[in-house]
């Protein structure tokens, strides 16, 4: 019996889906256009999918898990199990207004007419604000809308905002922000969670190896104390003597947040001959 995960069939979601599962040891075997494929090296199927009908898979069980932003489970797949935040494809969702407009706060939007691909999310948050506005559907080009005249306002997907300034429109409110997630089928069955379960160590390992990095430094013994009070290792550093007496070789884990800061005080505490490694996995 293998898990049958879906994911988008093109774009980046696709990409950055297909990375992590590599990542994850997990060997596709996939053609050109193919719209399922098995992996060589775990109970895995692979179904290519449109974003928008991935939720409504879900919810009928033809499929166990899958790779999708969290945008559109909020649009479409309401009750659906998140299993893990994955830390990709972030962007938010947003009401937007020509740039020349005045904006105070929500109740702006009432009477207004919202043009999105988003309507059930527009609503939800409509009804929350004790707003009234009339919501047009529209597939796809949501940022022509107000320049032709159909809609004052849009709620579409921002990213880097350049779509917005090309169309001269303005973010003046974010609904949610979205990450790419592995969201599970409520109609999955006990075998199959048991291999789901393998695949989100896996997929914890990957993303935990991500977020930091491998630091070895050598380091005088003078300053030992005060630079390993510096360092924010798992547990505690690595200590190994040099062979030029009076030095030691720290290793350390550093999360990649926190990286610049800490290698700054590093330095200045007397560490001298830094390396940096990424991680490619990190078992905790």
């Amino acid at each position: 019996m293998n898990l049958r995960i879906a994911i988008q069939k093109s774009g980046r979601l696709n990409e950055d889906s297909l990375k992590i599962l590599k990542e994850c040891g997990i060997s596709i075997d996939n053609g050109k256009d193919q719209l399922k494929a098995s992996a060589r090296n775990f109970p895995m199927d692979v179904f290519y999918l449109r974003n928008g009908d991935i939720p409504q898979y879900l919810k009928d069980g033809v499929v166990d898990i899958a790779v999708i932003g969290e945008n559109v489970l909020f649009e479409k797949g309401e009750g659906i199990e998140v299993a893990e935040k994955l830390g990709f494809s972030k962007c938010k969702v947003s009401m937007a207004i020509p740039k020349n407009n005045a904006y105070s706060n929500y109740k702006d939007f009432e009477g207004k007419r919202i043009a999105t691909s988003y309507p059930h999310t527009v609503q939800k948050f409509l009804e929350g604000w004790g707003i009234t506005a009339d919501i047009h559907l529209i597939n796809g080009s949501v940022e022509i809308a107000p320049n032709i005249g159909l809609a004052d306002v849009i709620c579409d997907i921002v990213s880097s905002g350049s779509t917005l300034f090309k169309n001269n429109l303005k973010e003046v409110e974010v609904l949610l922000k979205s990450e790419a997630v592995l969201a599970v089928s409520p109609k999955i069955d006990q075998e199959r969670r048991q291999i789901l379960d393998k695949l989100r160590f896996r997929i914890r390992s990957v993303l935990q190896a991500r977020k930091n990095r491998y630091v070895l430094m050598n380091v005088p013994n003078t300053s030992l104390d005060a630079i390993l009070k510096i360092l924010p290792g798992m547990r505690s550093p690595t200590v190994l003597p040099l062979a030029d007496e009076g030095w030691s070789s720290v290793h350390t884990v550093i999360n990649k947040d926190k990286f610049w800061e800490v290698i700054d005080e590093l330095r200045l505490a007397g560490a001298e001959g830094i390396l940096v490694c990424p991680i490619e996995k990190m078992v905790l």
